[in-house]
């Protein structure tokens, strides 16, 4: 019998263009429902797909503080979420909840 060999996913290999990026960040917010470290995590797997490195030069951190911030295990504060995202060219819009 062969065996089937598999590769790991990684998400950060299929946001390449500024379309998936925002499509991604919205389905994590949307399956977040209010845990930040999911949402940390998809900005890392984001940064990770544009460049770490120059995602955290961009932000003003260094690359390990960025790593760290954006490994979901840990929930960074608003003003990194802040830094990160205008690195990453995406802008936060507040739409009020349909109840």
């Amino acid at each position: 019998m062969n065996k089937t060999k598999t590769t790991r996913y990684d998400v950060a290999e299929h946001l390449r263009t500024p379309e998936e990026i925002a499509a991604y960040l919205e389905a994590s917010f949307e399956e977040a429902k209010g845990d930040a470290s999911l949402i940390a995590k998809a900005l890392g797997d984001i940064a990770r797909a544009k460049g770490m490195t120059q995602v955290a030069l961009d932000a003003g951190l260094s690359r390990e503080s960025l790593y760290k911030a954006l490994s979901g295990e840990r929930t960074p504060s608003f003003d990194t979420i802040l830094k990160v995202l205008h690195a990453l060219g995406i802008e936060l819009h507040a739409t009020p909840l349909h109840t």
